[in-house]
């Protein structure tokens, strides 16, 4: 999996990091158990400080996509991704409703956006297969 940070973005590091990552899984390119990098390896790899990476995959392991353990390292969870649920369906809610308001207020229609989100969808699908 290749890795590309954007250091002039407002987007934090990390929250990059955690998204390509996540990408990275949903596309079947980082398959359950597949390990990842060290968090000192990774940092020096894409050269950036090592609590960045150690932020983001304490929130990755928070949210179920990947298992820290002392021998075998990082790995993407094994027994696959926790599936959505009620609080994931009202984090997303949350996480869209901005976007949305901002879209109305310069004039995208909401077809136009379901446009956006129906390409962005297909195109992981397409990728890495369906999701069950």
């Amino acid at each position: 999996m290749f890795i590309k940070l954007d250091l002039e973005s407002n987007e934090p590091i990390y929250t990059q990091l955690m998204h390509q990552i996540i990408a990275g899984i949903a596309r079947n390119e980082l398959q359950p158990g597949d390990r990842l990098p060290s968090v000192r390896s990774l940092a020096s790899d894409i050269g950036i400080n090592l609590h960045t990476v150690n932020k983001a995959y304490q929130q990755l392991k928070q949210d179920g996509f990947i298992l820290i353990h002392r021998q075998r390292g990082v790995v993407v969870n094994p027994e696959g991704i926790p599936q959505a649920d009620k609080v994931y369906g009202s984090q997303l809610r949350k996480t869209l409703k901005p976007y949305i308001a901002e879209s109305v207020c310069r004039g995208m229609d909401q077809k136009e956006f379901l446009q956006i989100c129906t390409e962005l969808f297909s195109d992981f699908q397409d990728q890495g297969g369906e999701k069950k």
